[in-house]
């Protein structure tokens, strides 16, 4: 059962929509352009229900199927918000927004759901329902989230539901997956050391701030070599130092630096925040200062459920002849909302040799279309059948 024929008929159709969304991109919550193009789209297929507004900005359409003896429902997300990146491909359709671009490939994502979507409802050679999930913000946003806490789930008794991510450096259309932990919790730590400013020719009547940040982003680095078990994942990064003051001879009253922490475990999580408060309050308190840490919460970690993940794979193999093991991602995801929520599984389909994503020289490769469009419509067959 490989590629669908009708992807191949539809290639052409869909990378248009694909680029005229690449053209206009459009972040976090602000995809009004993009999600009017969505319902329009949906609308015209001949959807059942097209519902705007979930989740701010989010769109929601079903699909019923040819019978629905089976009762199953069934949810198939797609991302559609760009990246706050100044786009540097040189491509006759780049983005057209300055400092916005599709540097993740959601403009593709968002179009072969709607090749699925225009598919099915053509077909419908199914034994149940399909909700096509168009959700807002992933980048940071936490879109996911809000399109759940609007009752999403239960409004529509999706009981699965199923995400794909485009992934460069995989051949084209190739598929890989992994059960349990796949993509890590996100957080975020902002913190801020006071002390004493003064001249920098006498450091002695000053409590120093960057002595005492200093500190602090070497000592932050033992809590992977030192407090979490070595076989846990967990990556603390500080990526941002800067000081109250920028003279060359004036020793700063504050000092702020930022950071990520990734995780792929609830205790580690909880580990690497508490261990960033007391390392940080004590540092500052050997130096006669304070820190003050703000730690927030990002997305959890994404896990794939067991019985999904094998189906999906299965899929992966009959689409594409194959589908390998994939590896942790120390990246996150909004997706582990839904996947909270309901069982259900998220699948990388290859987007070839390209540049990474969230790169200003990224672009999302059209030729993976017809695999990712022939995967969603035989989640949907396969497990739904027809009666």
């Amino acid at each position: 059962m490989p590629v669908k024929n009708r992807f191949a008929e539809l290639q052409a159709e869909i990378t248009e929509w694909r680029r005229d969304l690449h053209e206009n991109p459009e972040i976090l919550f602000e995809t009004h352009r993009t999600s009017a193009l969505v319902a329009e789209k949906l609308t015209a297929f001949g959807c059942d229900e097209v519902v705007t507004g979930i989740g701010r900005t989010g769109v929601v359409a079903v699909i019923k199927g040819k019978t629905d003896t089976s009762g199953k429902v069934i949810g198939l997300r797609a991302d559609m918000d760009a990246l706050p990146i100044h786009e540097e491909t040189g491509l006759d359709y780049a983005s057209k927004t300055a400092n916005a671009m599709h540097a993740c490939g959601h403009d593709g994502h968002t179009a072969m759901l709607l090749g699925a979507a225009k598919y099915l409802s053509e077909t419908r050679n199914f034994d149940g329902t399909v909700v096509l999930i168009f959700q807002p913000a992933e980048e940071g946003g936490g879109g996911g989230k809000e399109m759940c806490d609007d009752g999403m789930m239960e409004r529509w008794n999706i009981q699965e539901v199923y995400g794909m991510h485009n992934w460069p450096g995989r051949p084209v259309g190739s598929f890989a997956i992994r059960p349990g932990a796949f993509f890590a919790a996100t957080d975020q730590f902002d913190i801020t050391f006071s002390g004493r400013g003064g001249h920098a020719a006498k450091p002695q009547e000053t409590i120093d701030t960057t002595v005492m940040a200093a500190q602090a982003v070497l000592a932050l680095q033992t809590i992977a070599s030192r407090n979490a078990d070595p076989v846990q994942q967990i990556v603390v990064s500080v990526t941002s130092f800067e000081t109250s003051s920028k003279a060359f001879n004036v020793i700063p009253a504050r000092v702020q630096i930022k950071g990520t922490v990734r995780t792929m475990a609830p205790e580690v999580r909880d580990l690497a925040e508490k261990r960033i408060k007391e390392i940080c309050a004590g540092v500052a308190a050997t130096f006669g200062g304070e820190a003050d840490v703000i730690y927030y919460r990002g997305y959890p970690v994404m896990v794939n459920h067991e019985e999904q993940t094998e189906f999906a794979a299965k899929v992966a193999r009959d689409v594409s002849g194959g589908c390998d093991d994939a590896p942790l991602v120390m990246g996150g995801e909004d997706f582990a909302f839904m996947l909270e929520e309901r069982p259900g599984a998220y699948i990388l389909v290859g987007n070839g040799d390209t540049a990474a994503v969230h790169h200003p020289k990224y672009n999302f490769t059209d030729d993976a279309i017809p695999a990712g469009c022939s995967w969603w419509a035989e989640i949907v067959e396969q497990r739904m059948p027809a009666a």
